[in-house]
């Protein structure tokens, strides 16, 4: 049977079968994201060691250059990169992209495991993770408001911006830049820590000790449980101020009776400015897979409602990344039509 002849004949059918592709390619078409890169799965893994006090110095002897002898043997790895802090390591461990993700990060965990016992015994638990690869920031915008300070802008950001961005779909994180962020302090008094015969690291041991909250199992109560938690922090500055600690001798003192608590900003480590005045800004980085295109219209929509309950905070957008992604993407659906325009010309001219 001829399919092409009795397509002419019956042209219902072969029309409604083309319309019925036509709808699920156009449907299908419309859910791919719209993304200026392709998304890549890299197996990157990042292995996080803290140790409080320690220097770059014996971070790097005792900590780093273990873990790195430890993942260099594992199958597959390619690159292996390190940076040491004041009191923090941090390993980056590349492998084959024909490596799967899960199985890398597992491989480091038994890898770090195997060495737990060599390690200094002071330290936290190491923190095995897989580095998501990710774009740069897809829209970038600057906070301003004239009737308040640096300190009430950054906390504007945190609080307010950042809770109505976060969790929506298709945002990934929303990192602010510039500004600053609350510290209590505890300064200390050599004078008085030597008179006492207490050092430092004594109370800052009380400290974190005292300041903490445990889960304390859980009670039956009729039908039902209720979990138990014991609240050990400070509510306030004055109640860690009035905190008592344990001297060697027995005796017990106030913290204020060692130093001052202060209740402050952290030195600044990053800036912003617009226009030469200082200003605090977040970037909005998409989730991965999303669609570049449709994060930066629900984030305009976000900051456009944050714009109108709060006017008098100007919010400005000072760099749109997505305008090159959505310049690529007008040029290949321009490009694919007249492909498909002089598809049709052709067939027309020489297939009569």
């Amino acid at each position: 049977m001829n399919f092409s002849a009795w397509s002419i004949r019956n042209p219902v059918a072969p029309l409604l079968a083309f319309f019925l592709f036509l709808l699920l390619g156009y449907q299908s078409f419309n859910a791919l994201p719209i993304t200026r890169f392709p998304n890549i799965d890299v197996p990157l893994v990042s292995v996080t060691v803290a140790q409080s006090g320690a220097a770059p110095v014996e971070m790097e002897t005792q900590i780093t250059k273990e873990i790195e002898d430890a993942v260099a043997g594992i199958t597959g790895v390619k690159n292996v990169t390190s940076s040491v802090t004041d009191g923090l390591s941090t390993t980056a461990v590349e492998f084959q992209m024909e490596v799967p993700t899960e199985q890398a990060v597992q491989d480091v965990k038994d890898a770090v495991d195997q060495i737990r016992g060599d390690l200094p015994g002071d330290i936290e638990a190491p923190i095995v993770t897989r580095i998501d690869v990710e774009g740069g920031a897809i829209l970038t915008y600057a906070v301003q408001a004239p009737n308040l300070t640096m300190e009430e802008i950054s906390w504007f950001v945190d609080d307010t911006v950042t809770r109505s961005l976060q969790g929506r779909p298709g945002i990934g994180r929303v990192t602010r830049i510039g500004g600053a962020d609350r510290e209590i302090r505890v300064e200390l008094d050599p004078v008085k820590l030597d008179s006492y015969g207490v050092t430092a690291q004594q109370v800052s041991e009380q400290i974190a000790a005292t300041n903490t909250n445990l889960g304390a199992g859980k009670i039956s109560l009729g039908t039902g449980e209720q979990a138990i938690r014991t609240l050990g922090d400070s509510g306030t500055v004055e109640d860690l101020a009035a905190m008592p600690l344990a001297l060697p001798s027995g005796r017990f003192v106030r913290l204020s009776d060692l130093g001052k608590v202060v209740d402050g900003y952290e030195e600044l480590r990053s800036f912003a400015r617009v226009d030469g005045n200082s200003t605090v800004s977040f970037l909005v980085f998409r989730a991965k897979g999303a669609s570049e295109v449709s994060v930066a219209e629900l984030t305009r929509e976000v900051i456009e409602g944050l714009r109108e309950e709060h006017p008098d905070v100007s919010i400005t957008l000072v760099d749109d990344a997505v305008f090159y992604t959505e310049g690529n993407y007008e040029a290949a659906i321009d490009t694919l039509l007249e492909g498909a325009l002089l598809a049709v010309i052709v067939v027309m001219l020489f297939l009569r």
